[in-house]
């Protein structure tokens, strides 16, 4: 009886450790909330969505992840700054000068340049513009409103810089309210670049978007509204396309950087 004890002791002891080891192992394996790189620029973890199918999921705005965004990825911010513009490519473009208000005036290929030299100057190739699901996916961080924030209209000044508060001209970054996933200007200040929602990503089409056609507009789009828009166009779910081969005072963008 006595042995019986002690072996159940032994096994005990001897299971504890492995267990311990999982455990700590997956604690290492958990992506950080946010992250910087060597510049400065911020990014916050955006967790894998998994499309429901209850009723109050839709609305008239869609739905808060039509095409699940199955993996997690971190989103900047703030859209990217004239200085960390400047930080890469030693120039700046902008129209509305500062170094913290969202770097504009950048066509589709000028922000492929910056992604190409920002990967190399970091070792990485972790660096791309998001798909327009995983853009409305962080954009609405859950919700199923016209905005992050709700559906009124009247509220949108406390979130965004827009036609009715922004003086013709964009802001400093970060200024409004973030977005529940803690996102700035998401809605509002500068449109972003993204890639059109179904087009697939592969490294080589990040070099040419010539091919590409949404409707009779050559794609890539842009998401979340400006400075220069009422509100409707700074709505989660408005979409509008742009030719690539031009830029405007108006628009900027935002990157992805893979877990």
């Amino acid at each position: 009886m006595i042995l019986f004890v002690i072996n159940c002791r032994k096994n005990s002891l001897h299971k504890e450790p492995r267990v311990g080891k999982r455990m700590a192992h997956a604690e290492k394996k958990r992506p950080a909330a946010s992250v910087k790189n060597s510049i400065g620029m911020q990014f916050m973890l955006i967790p894998p969505c998994e499309p429901r199918t209850d009723q109050n999921e839709y609305t008239d705005e869609g739905t808060a992840c039509e095409i699940a965004v199955s993996k997690s990825f971190y989103l900047g911010k703030y859209p990217v700054t004239q200085m960390e513009w400047k930080e890469v490519m030693g120039s700046d473009p902008s129209c509305f000068e500062g170094d913290d208000r969202p770097v504009e005036c950048v066509s589709w290929k000028d922000v492929l340049d910056f992604i190409r030299k920002l990967n190399e100057n970091e070792g990485t190739g972790k660096y791309r513009l998001p798909t327009e699901d995983e853009w409305e996916y962080a954009c609405r961080a859950g919700t199923t409103t016209r905005y992050s924030f709700g559906d009124a209209d009247s509220e949108l000044g406390e979130y965004a810089w827009y036609y009715r508060n922004s003086g013709h001209g964009t802001h400093p970054v970060g200024q409004k309210k973030p977005n529940p996933w803690g996102l700035y200007d998401m809605h509002g200040n500068v449109w972003e670049w993204c890639y059109y929602r179904y087009h697939e990503i592969y490294e080589d089409s990040l070099a040419d978007a010539s091919s590409w056609v949404v409707g009779s507009v050559p794609g890539p789009v842009l998401r979340g509204g400006s400075w220069v828009n009422y509100p409707k166009k700074c709505r989660s779910s408005y979409s509008i396309g742009f030719h690539p081969n031009y830029g405007h005072y108006s628009l900027g963008f935002r990157l992805v950087r893979s877990v």
